[in-house]
């Protein structure tokens, strides 16, 4: 059984940093694109930033130059460095892996992580 856990999140002021991480765990042969969605109340979910197997990265036009999202294959972990934090970073934060877990690729999701930006 596939599980992702998130970790990191947590109540910063406006231009404060955190941290998040994702790792995946369970019988996992090949782990794909990894990627961090959020959701702020009232909206849709938006992808936040995603990187590939090799590194490739892509981000959300409102993050570029602030957020940096990376990962550690060894680990099947991603993280999310999230800098110049703004109030409306605010959502609830997850973690999606397109992975293979013996039946083919498929996504899977973490809980979610809160992260509020307030002074």
């Amino acid at each position: 059984q596939v599980q992702l856990v998130e970790s990191g999140g947590g109540l910063v002021q406006p231009g404060g940093s955190l941290r998040l991480s994702c790792a995946a765990s369970g019988s996992i042969f090949s782990v794909y694109v990894m990627a961090w969605y959020r959701q702020a109340p009232g909206k849709q979910r938006e992808l936040v930033a995603a990187i590939s197997s090799g590194g490739s990265t892509n981000y959300a036009d409102s993050v570029k130059g602030r957020f940096t999202i990376s990962r550690d294959n060894a680990k099947n972990t991603v993280y999310l460095q999230m800098n110049s934090l703004k109030i409306e970073d605010t959502a609830v934060y997850y973690c999606k892996a397109d992975l293979d877990a013996g039946l083919g690729p498929y996504d899977y999701w973490g809980q979610g992580t809160q992260v509020t930006v307030s002074s």
